[in-house]
């Protein structure tokens, strides 16, 4: 079987100045002359709606209708009717609607705007059942194939087309230089040259080119986020970028200046900062805390202005919120900033940022050019693609065709991209595995779809999907195995398992998004450090190897990981990345099927040790440029144990091409976390988040009651969990979805508690020697029936229970946010074992009672 060829990256050249766009989509005089004519007759209201975008779940068909609005967009997990399994012709019923409820808005206004329907469709049209789902990008990267990117753009619009929707969120050109970020794998590389060569061909195969632009089967692309969210310190997603503006330009730009060259409509707002005086503030308050959103110098001077964009400037969920002296209803800072369209989620904050921006508008705040720039960037996008000349969604070629989601060919796609995306690590003789031996399949990832697939796969995190409810086409690596050998030959029980049965251990990080991903400072790359449960893993190939048995261990991550001893214990090992839905694509490289041979090549420098938080290659283009110090270089002195673009082949001797023995590698015996000096095992110094955007993976929140007989059901991130007694709903505090609505119903006992992931007590005694205190944010929405009882439990029976009236800053509840501190020693003297806890925090009751809980933490 003939192998793909690895494409070579053009060398990039450095730029001291932004450069300009060479847009494929040049203006066109007819197409300005009719969208200047429309902008002319426009009122301000319809200007206005044409500038917000809310959630799916958060307005009507008659609300887009009443308020003018141009578009909508789909968070993740928001599906049509609420309905996770919703069809294609579902999708394209709703899609309808909304679009005919936007026609309906310019009845009798002598013009008419078409509607629009965005979503985040990042690795292929991953919010909707029975898609393909491709390889994120950091496995994409691995692969080194520009056709093959333009490929899967292609078939990601067929799919998304076929829905009725008309625009994506993607794609992600971040240049990754953290490993400790949430969003590492929606990078395609720390190597920006790549990422400047794959934006602009999955851009093309979104969008089309030539004549098949914006044809019936392709979509608006965006390219997100702008710019350097993969530059912030210490990998906090929305943090602080540091870098130059040199890097800006020539790192982190790289992907918007090929993409927006191939014709990307699009640009989405970064939540991060960028902290350098350039950026100034544009109400000259005084207040400005150099979040993007707000950054009139990135987003007008330098992408309108200086490069000479002409699309639409979009804003991130309710980004503009973490702007100083914004709120959700109210911030005329990111439109003066030169962001065209407002992504505000929430019902009541949409309708108040159109009140409010309307009164802005007429009061002179917002200069009516600014407005008039912001809708004929709109118009335009619209215009070009077509959506004049398309016929409503239930109309559109392809609309609602089932087969288009997940078909043969596409799923064949996806197969051979994860083919390509693999990396082999090591192997010593133990691959090409043979066909006709037993093979025992083991490890948390063996047959675990949520680990394979990765966040942005059907809910916003990942996780609250099964494998056979959720992912009925896919297969795991255990079901491909099968799939391949015959039941007969693959065991998952190693006292069941011949002797000389080969073990497939797969392993991998659970599912996550954005800031959840996040690896905070008290914690460090080892993978099996990272959760409790990850440890099993390691423990399991401790086990195995002690039997003699010979070991080809497949690792799923969204970023480079310490695993040495993993690696030492093991004779291959994988770095198969997040490869979605075809795990076929694997067996067919690990059993050598046809003579597929490995090609992947590392797109990220893999860490030697276990704070190799930023091991990065030096682009050559900025090699005369001083290196950043917050990153960990060659030049700086700092080495990898992989290289970037190291991989092998199944026929390669390591020692041969890069002179690296995996099975010689020295151990790093680190064992407190990257961010902090030393351990705090005695005496805590480092708060512990236990619920909130960065919280620790250790903890869960549970809802529990006499239907469940107690046992502990997840709290979903993205939809409404709900037993009887209870009911849980996700809303926005700081972050997206960091908080929730509780509500206790009064027909059963319930109770809301965190608890730990593996369902084994943890010892937190160094929080209350270090005189510690239970903090939390709590909104009392209704008036309690009988006082609410905070309680920290260990072993049954043992608790320790407080009544919170005694710590809440006024005497009278109200619905207002306030934060609450609890001495951990009150929980102590109530009978509380802080070193056997098994929740941190719990409220039960038997009572009507209607709260919001925020941010919960443990404070040193």
């Amino acid at each position: 079987m003939t192998q793909p060829t690895i494409a070579q990256q053009p060398q990039l050249t450095f730029s001291a100045q932004w450069p300009p766009v060479e847009t494929s989509i040049p203006l066109d005089a007819d197409r300005e002359a009719f969208i200047t004519t429309i902008v002319a007759a426009m009122s301000i209201e319809e200007k206005i709606g044409q500038m917000i975008q809310p959630d799916l779940r958060e307005v009507t068909p008659d609300e887009v209708t009443q308020y003018r609005l141009g578009s909508i967009l789909n968070g993740g997990g928001a599906f049509p009717n609420h309905d996770k399994y919703a069809s294609a012709q579902d999708w394209v019923d709703t899609a309808d609607i909304y679009y005919q409820a936007g026609a309906r808005a310019f009845d009798g206004r002598g013009f008419h705007i078409p509607f629009m329907w965005a979503t985040d469709a990042v690795h292929g049209h991953n919010n909707v059942f029975n898609a393909t789902l491709f390889p994120h990008n950091i496995g994409l990267g691995a692969a080194r194939n520009p056709d093959l990117i333009r490929q899967i753009g292609s078939v990601t619009a067929a799919e998304i087309t076929a829905t009725g929707l008309d625009w994506t969120f993607a794609p992600t050109v971040a240049v990754p230089r953290d490993y400790r970020w949430g969003r590492v794998y929606e990078g395609y590389s720390e190597d920006p040259s790549i990422v400047h060569q794959y934006a602009s061909v999955m851009v093309e195969g979104l969008q089309g080119q030539g004549a098949s632009l914006f044809g019936g089967q392709k979509v608006i692309s965006t390219v997100k986020h702008w710019v350097g969210d993969g530059g912030t310190m210490m990998g906090i997603d929305r943090g602080d970028n540091h870098y130059s503006e040199d890097y800006l330009i020539n790192l982190h730009a790289a992907g918007y200046q090929s993409a927006l060259n191939a014709g990307a409509q699009v640009v989405m707002t970064s939540f991060n900062t960028w902290v350098n005086p350039k950026n100034y503030d544009v109400m000259e308050s005084g207040a400005y805390n150099y979040k993007i959103h707000g950054s009139k110098y990135l987003i007008q001077d330098v992408l309108k202005d200086t490069m000479g964009f002409d699309g639409i400037v979009i804003t991130d969920w309710n980004g503009h919120t973490e702007i100083n002296d914004c709120t959700a209803g109210n911030c005329p800072q990111v439109i003066l900033a030169g962001n065209d369209i407002i992504m505000v989620t929430a019902r009541s904050d949409w309708q108040d940022f159109y009140r409010n921006t309307v009164d802005q508008v007429r009061t002179g705040i917002i200069p009516m050019a600014r407005i008039d720039d912001a809708v004929t960037r709109i118009l335009r996008v619209k215009h070009r693609a077509g959506l004049w000349n398309k016929p409503s969604p239930a109309n559109r070629l392809g609309a609602g065709l089932q087969e288009s989601l997940g078909s043969i060919t596409h799923r064949e796609l996806a197969r051979r991209a994860v083919r390509e995306s693999l990396v082999l690590l090591k192997n010593e003789g133990a691959l090409p595995l043979e066909t006709n031996q037993s093979i025992l399949v083991v490890g948390s990832a063996a047959n675990d779809i949520q680990k394979q697939t990765g966040g942005w796969s059907l809910t916003w995190q990942g996780n609250e999907n099964t494998l056979e409810r959720d992912f009925p086409k896919a297969t795991t690596l255990l079901s491909a195995t099968q799939l391949l050998l015959g039941t007969s030959q693959v065991f998952i029980d190693p006292e069941e398992a011949p002797k000389d049965a080969v073990a497939l251990v797969v392993i991998g990080e659970d599912p996550y998004a954005e800031m959840l991903g996040d690896i905070g400072k008290t914690k460090t790359l080892e993978y099996s450090a990272l959760k409790r449960s990850y440890r099993q893993d390691l423990e399991l190939i401790r086990e195995l190897k002690k039997q003699g048995r010979k070991i080809v261990t497949v690792f799923f991550s969204g970023r480079p990981l310490y695993v040495n001893e993993e690696l030492m214990l093991s004779d291959a090992f994988v770095a198969a990345w997040l490869p979605g839905t075809e795990a076929e694509g694997i067996t067919d490289l690990l059993f050598s099927v046809n003579d597929y041979d490995f090609t992947g090549r590392l797109p990220y420098s893999w860490p030697a040790n276990k704070c190799d938080n930023s091991i990065n290659s030096t682009p050559q283009h900025l090699a005369h440029r001083p290196i950043p110090t917050f990153e960990q270089t060659v030049g700086n002195g700092h080495s990898a144990l992989f290289p970037l673009g190291y991989g092998l082949s199944i026929d390669t001797n390591q020692s041969d091409e890069y002179g690296i023995d995996p099975s010689v590698i020295e151990l790093d015996m680190r064992d407190y976390g990257c961010g902090v000096d030393q351990p705090d095992q005695s005496v805590a110094t480092e708060p512990l988040e236990l619920f909130s955007h960065s919280a620790s993976d250790d903890f869960a929140l549970l809802i529990g009651g006499t239907s469940t007989e107690w046992r502990g059901i997840p709290v979903s991130r993205g939809s409404v969990t709900q037993i009887n007694g209870v009911i849980t709903t996700p809303i926005d505090r700081r972050h997206q979805q960091d908080a929730v609505r509780i509500e206790f119903t009064g027909e059963a006992p319930a109770q809301v508690y965190l608890g730990s992931t593996d369902g084994e007590t943890i010892d937190l005694q160094r929080y209350l020697n270090s005189d510690g205190s239970l903090e939390f944010e709590i909104a009392i929405d209704s008036i309690p029936q009988t006082p609410i009882q905070i309680a920290m439990h260990c072993i049954w029976p043992c608790l320790g229970e407080v009544d919170l009236s005694r710590y809440l800053p006024y005497s009278d509840h109200g619905s207002e946010w306030t934060t609450v501190s609890i001495p951990l020693s009150d929980f102590e003297k109530a009978g509380m074992d802080l070193a056997i806890s098994s929740s941190p925090f719990l409220i039960n009751t038997d009572r009507p009672l209607k709260i919001r809980l925020g941010m919960i933490r443990l404070l040193p």
